[in-house]
């Protein structure tokens, strides 16, 4: 059972980046395909960003071009860096990891990023 823990999150202002952190102990990332989501108050949970285990990347709509997502095997850490943010990227983001076997899905606690003047 991977335990996944997020850091990085604060309050900048639009325009401005952020990097997040999921640093996962007890397992390796390297058996998973690593997600970032968000949530904002009275939304769902959506996906903003994955990289999977075969190396490949994908990114929402909304945050192509500006998020970018990697990972350092050997640190077992994922890294969100965020540029060109807007207040619409509001939201609790979570790190969260899908297991290649069995799919199971794990999560983060969350950390919180808001863009605001």
């Amino acid at each position: 059972q991977v335990q996944l823990v997020e850091s990085g999150g604060g309050l900048v202002q639009p325009g401005g980046s952020l990097t997040l952190s999921c640093v996962a102990s007890r397992s390796s990332i390297g058996a998973y395909d690593m997600k970032w989501y968000r949530q904002s108050p009275g939304k769902q949970r959506d996906v903003v960003a994955t990289f999977t285990r075969g190396g490949t990347t994908n990114y929402a709509d909304t945050v192509k071009g500006r998020f970018t997502i990697s990972r350092d095997n050997s640190k077992n850490t994922v890294y969100l860096q965020m540029n060109s943010l807007k207040p619409e990227d509001t939201a609790v983001y979570y790190c969260g990891a899908v297991h290649f076997v069995t799919k199971a899905m794990y999560w983060g606690q969350g950390t919180q990023v808001t863009v605001s003047s």
